[in-house]
Order: structure tokens, then sequence, then C-alpha cells
């Protein structure tokens, strides 16, 4: 994109055998040069502190600020570390399904021994050049979670679901969940919003097309019966333990569910 400074120097210098000679000749000469180069260097960090702040992997911690208080999204980068504790082996194959996925499967890829896949619910309006990588590759997909997802039944060994569940009605959710179960061979993990978080600002009402339905525990409680949904106590029991040695407080609800056997 820019002329590398080496060439600007020689074209300012007028050449000769010694290219660095004129440098030196005059200082009326030298300080537009040094002035280019050193607005270039400056330009080229600035875009690689960007591009590195907003890459897959990026400052996750911007996700609970542009989603307003409630974002489960952010809950799942933290708790990553308490997954793998509680989980162990079942984190070898695992699809991540929210907002922001590309993140969640860079940040996951980097656990050893772990493969991720991820589904993004909504759409992927702004993308980086490591997220459009992880599309290409059929990493990372765009589908509406109403419908079946496009993978075959227990293809992974946990699933993670965040920020997508509360803005699906019950007539919705009860071919989900279902689903999820469906492509899980072992364990389903479920960030939700809490009652407490009940105002969905402007921005994710427009994005996401409803506002979203914060439900209580025992609400979840009673759906996860009605869909032969059962809980994984000792999972649950892991992840406290875990989350309590780590000083890790999520902002939302955590549930985790055997999937269908």
């Amino acid at each position: 994109m820019y002329r590398r400074p080496g060439n600007a120097t020689r074209r300012l210098v007028g050449g000769g055998s010694n290219p660095l000679g004129g440098i030196f000749h005059s200082k009326s000469q030298t300080s537009p040069m040094l002035t280019v180069v050193l607005v270039i260097l400056g330009i080229v960090l600035v875009i690689g502190y960007v591009y590195k702040g907003s890459g897959g992997s990026g400052d996750y911690k911007a996700f609970s600020k542009l989603d307003g208080d409630f974002s489960c999204t952010y809950d799942v980068h933290m708790a990553i570390p308490i997954l793998k504790k509680t989980y162990g082996d079942s984190m070898h194959k695992v699809l991540h399904v929210g907002p922001d996925t590309c993140a969640i499967v860079s940040q996951l890829s980097k656990e050893k021994d772990t493969e991720a896949w991820g589904i993004e619910p909504y759409d992927i309006e702004e993308t980086d050049m490591s997220c459009r990588s992880l599309v290409r590759k059929g990493l990372v997909r765009v589908a509406d979670i109403k419908f079946p997802l496009p993978y075959r039944a227990k293809s992974f060994s946990l699933i993670i679901v965040s920020d997508s569940v509360d803005y699906l009605s019950p007539k919705y959710l009860n071919k989900t969940l279902p689903d999820l179960a469906r492509v899980s061979a072992q364990n389903l993990v479920i960030f939700t919003g809490k009652p407490s978080m009940s105002k969905a600002n402007l921005p994710q009402a427009s994005r996401f097309g409803r506002p979203a339905k914060m439900r209580s525990a025992s609400w979840w409680a009673r759906f996860f019966v009605q869909t032969s949904l059962e809980e994984n106590e000792t999972a649950a029991k892991k992840f406290e333990q875990a989350a309590a040695k780590s000083s890790y407080k999520p902002k939302c609800q955590v549930f985790h569910l055997n999937s269908y056997h």
C-alpha cells in the first residue's frame, strides 16, 4: 500500500554509489524525507494496533460496551479456561453459537487439542481478515438457528451457546434447543441473560429483530424438562468450583445440559 522508505531515500538524495551518503549532506534535504518516513511508520503502527484490537481474538472486553450491559458472549470469553477445567477431554471438538463467534473460535483454537467451529445466528456485519479467513475455511458459518443446523448428529463433543436463545420465542425454542442437542455428542452449555438484564438497548433490538426476553432459572428448568433435556449436575458443580477458585463471576446464567442419547 505504501512505498518502502528506502526507495524514497534514494530518490531524495539523488543517487550515487552510496545511497546513504546524501543523508548527512544537507539538513534542508533530510528534514522533509525524515518527516515522510516518520509519518508512514506512524500510520503503519496505528493500523497494526487497530488490526490487533479488532482481530479474531481481538479485544473481547469491548463486547460488553458494544452490546450494552447484556453480553453473554463476553462471559464466554472469560469462561473458556473454566470450561476447559470442567469438561477436559470433551473440549476436543467445540461449536460456538452466537454473535462475534469469530473471536470465540479464534480463542478456542488456541487451546491445546481443541478444534473449534462457529455459527453466527444473525449476520457478520463487519469482518476483519482473520474472520474472513475462518468463513472461507468453513469454520464459521452464518445460519438461522430457527431452522436445523447444517451439521450431522453428534458432530461436536461440546456446544456453547450465547446471546442467541434469549431472542427466540418458545415456538422456535422448541425446535432450536433439541436441534442443538442433536448435533452434540456429549454436552451443551447455554449462557442466557438474567431477568435483571431485561432492558435491551435499541441497537440490539434492531440487529436481532426483536428485544431479548430474559427468563428466570425456574422458567428454563421447566423448559428443559418439557424438551427432555437433562441438566448435567456433575458438570455444573465442577464449573462452579473452578469459577470460585478463579474468582470468575458470570453476569449471565449458565446451564449445563446433557445431549440426547
